[in-house]
């Protein structure tokens, strides 16, 4: 593991480098972006940079310095074997008070890029009661602010699953607390609307685009009871791709399915067609 924060990389990643002031620790008030690392080069950079000046400027701290935050990620990267990793990138509103108003100095921004295992081919998802508010202040922002995140995964450990799948306010299906849902449903490949409140991922902003004239993933809402019907389950991330659902709560599914064979072969010909998208600069 590799630490950069505002300008330099640390001697280790366990030195104290950030303030018990900074607001990100004190209150959540932060953005961060997660990216995938394969054989030392990241995928989609570009695309998660600027999801992140998005959501900084959506939060209401700033456009963050986009250039020194490219910059530490080549210094993470710089001489590590990573045949899969990921870097995770921070940005704070800086010091503040012990408080929810904001001080008035400098962002923090920190980058650690660390290897990791691989997700399985297979994954097991729960639904949860706990429903994300489509219309709050965060809606379609990726903020550090994860306590909600946090305790729903562990729910969803507790049984037996990897990840928990929650409605929003009006109960149709949403997200997962790390990944967008698409999912078959009468032979259709299915995928919430942005409108419904899920963050706009960017694998499943890639894998739309890439599947474009070859499968038709149907952007629409439904209630979340449809899980208990649906043919197939797929979760889409950054690490995770394309990843089959073998069970959703207590019901088995095939996997991976016909379908999620279909999109899982179309992103692995869209990322071997798509070396722009890879390295620093992708």
């Amino acid at each position: 593991m590799r630490v950069w924060i505002d300008g330099r990389v640390l001697e280790s990643p366990h030195e104290r480098a950030v303030s018990v002031l900074d607001h990100g620790l004190v209150v959540g008030d932060g953005v961060f972006e997660t990216i995938k690392v394969e054989h030392g080069r990241p995928f989609a950079l570009t695309p998660h940079l600027d999801r992140l000046g998005r959501s900084a400027v959506g939060l209401g701290i700033g456009e963050p310095d986009l250039d020194a935050i490219r910059s530490g990620v080549a210094s993470t990267l710089d001489g590590q074997e990573l045949p899969f990793g990921r870097i995770r990138i921070t940005v704070t509103s800086g010091p503040g008070p012990l408080g929810s108003p904001r001080g008035d100095g400098p962002q923090t921004s920190v980058v650690v890029t660390e290897p990791c295992d691989r997700p399985p081919p297979v994954s097991r998802v729960v639904t949860v009661p706990w429903p994300r508010n489509e219309r709050g202040a965060l809606a379609g922002l990726k903020t550090t602010s994860y306590g909600e995140n946090a305790l729903m995964v562990e729910a969803a450990r507790a049984r037996g699953a990897s990840e928990a799948i929650m409605p929003n306010t009006r109960g149709e299906v949403c997200e997962g607390t790390g990944s967008n849902l698409v999912y078959v449903l009468d032979g259709r490949v299915v995928t919430p609307t942005l409108s419904a409140g899920p963050l706009a991922g960017v694998t499943r902003g890639i894998l739309l685009a890439w599947a474009d004239g070859e499968l038709e993933i149907h952007e629409e809402d439904h209630p979340i009871e449809v899980l208990g019907a649906a043919e197939e389950v797929m979760l889409v991330g950054t690490t995770r791709d394309v990843q089959a659902v073998e069970r959703v709560d207590d019901r088995e599914l095939a996997a991976p399915g016909p379908l999620t064979r279909r999109l899982q072969e179309i992103w692995a010909r869209g990322s071997a067609r798509s070396p722009g998208l890879w390295g620093l600069d992708g």
